[in-house]
């Protein structure tokens, strides 16, 4: 799964950026809310429970880039430091919610166990240990299938199905287009951390999409159960 981007001019360098807002510059700041606004709302989503808080968080983001730009020191990208701004508020909210976690451990429940069903391999006496007993299904090529709302429905719905930081982390990483240097960052975990959370999101969202275009049985199949 590759970042999606927008057709959105590029915006100028952080130093001119960063120049301009501690000077007041308001269409500096007019240009930060229209590049990253509808991202920061997405990301505020894989916190909290609802649309209304999402938007006061990121309203809330916003406030803090004003308030704090005068102290800004440039030691991660303005980006980052925008970003970080609302994982660190969606936290506290998060919280508030119940529904925190602790970023700082990979060791939960759902991140242990095999990513693919085991059975789907060859086993250690076979010929060709460890390959596929039967590769998946080829799916319809990019081209073909990018645009149908009904693929696009169902990522939607995979993703709204993964553990929380999972969720998070595919966000930024595949839809918003994040480096994997700019997620640790963001989100102040470890790299290895952020590599098992993004596998374990991107073999997920591949189950849900390869049973999803695998064929319904035929009625005369005898692998049929019957109701």
């Amino acid at each position: 799964m590759g970042g999606l981007t927008g057709g959105a001019p590029p915006l100028p360098s952080d130093t001119e950026l960063i120049a301009r807002l501690k000077s007041g510059d308001e269409s500096a700041y007019a240009l930060l809310l229209d590049a990253w606004s509808g991202k920061l709302l997405r990301l505020a989503r894989c916190f909290v429970s609802t649309n209304d808080s999402a938007h006061e968080l990121v309203q809330d983001t916003w406030l803090a880039v004003l308030r704090g730009i005068g102290n800004f020191e440039g030691r991660s990208s303005l980006k980052t430091w925008v970003f970080r701004i609302l994982v660190n508020a969606a936290k506290r909210r998060s919280t508030q919610e119940r529904r925190t976690v602790p970023w700082s451990s990979v060791a939960r429940a759902e991140d242990a166990g095999p990513t693919v069903d085991p059975s789907r391999f060859r086993g250690p006496t076979d010929p060709y240990p460890g390959d596929w007993w039967a590769y998946p299904a080829t799916w319809p090529t990019p081209e073909q299938e990018a645009m149908a709302t009904e693929i696009r429905n169902e990522v939607a719905s995979a993703l709204t199905e993964l553990p929380e930081r999972q969720q998070i982390v595919l966000t930024l990483r595949d839809v918003e287009g994040h480096t994997s240097e700019e997620v640790c960052a963001m989100l102040e975990i470890s790299a290895s951390n952020q590599r098992v959370l993004l596998h374990r999101a991107r073999a997920a969202v591949r189950k849900r999409l390869e049973d999803y275009f695998s064929p319904a049985p035929a009625a005369d199949d005898p692998d049929t159960v019957a109701p």
